[in-house]
């Protein structure tokens, strides 16, 4: 599981330098599909990955709109400002964490009961959903899209 988080914040870095190499007006060009933007769903990647991560340790979810960041210079910002708590969460896993319960209340009084390992793995699956999409929304734009080739990445190595 921690290989594929890598993967997914090694994918995010790739994209935020893609970014760099594009008008900031088509990175906010409301988009079909999605949460909105290029840069809106870059947000909504780290934003779903930190609530996540906080719900888990007992603590409040991560409430913000993206209008208070948006710029790839503030998404990056809070991205690194995030990256220390979710790295040490994502680290720390234990086997024992895995079937641990989490009760989610919905907006309608119904409670969800999950695992923890489910969460983990659906938090990991959100972000490469959405790198899909920005892969789809880059080739609109004429551009080359980030590779999502986890292979030749250096995951796995043994140094």
């Amino acid at each position: 599981m921690q290989t594929l988080f890598r993967y997914n914040w090694m994918v995010r870095a790739d994209w935020y330098h893609w970014c760099e190499e594009v008008e900031e007006e088509e990175l906010l060009r409301p988009r079909t599909g999605g949460v909105g933007s290029i840069l809106q769903t870059l947000f909504h990647i780290v934003d779903v990955e930190w609530s996540w991560i906080r719900l888990l340790q007992g603590k409040k979810e991560f409430n913000e709109s993206f209008e208070n960041y948006a710029s790839l210079g503030k998404v990056v910002e809070l991205d690194l400002a995030f990256q220390t708590d979710v790295k040490d969460f994502v680290y720390s896993w234990k086997d024992e964490m895995e079937d641990k319960l989490f009760y989610d209340t919905m907006p309608d009084g119904r409670i969800v009961t999950d695992t923890w390992g489910e969460i983990m793995r659906h938090v990991i699956a959100h972000e490469i959903h959405h790198a899909g999409q920005l892969s789809i929304w880059a080739r609109e734009a004429g551009k080359r899209p980030v590779s999502a080739n986890l292979i030749g990445r250096g995951l796995l190595s043994t140094e």
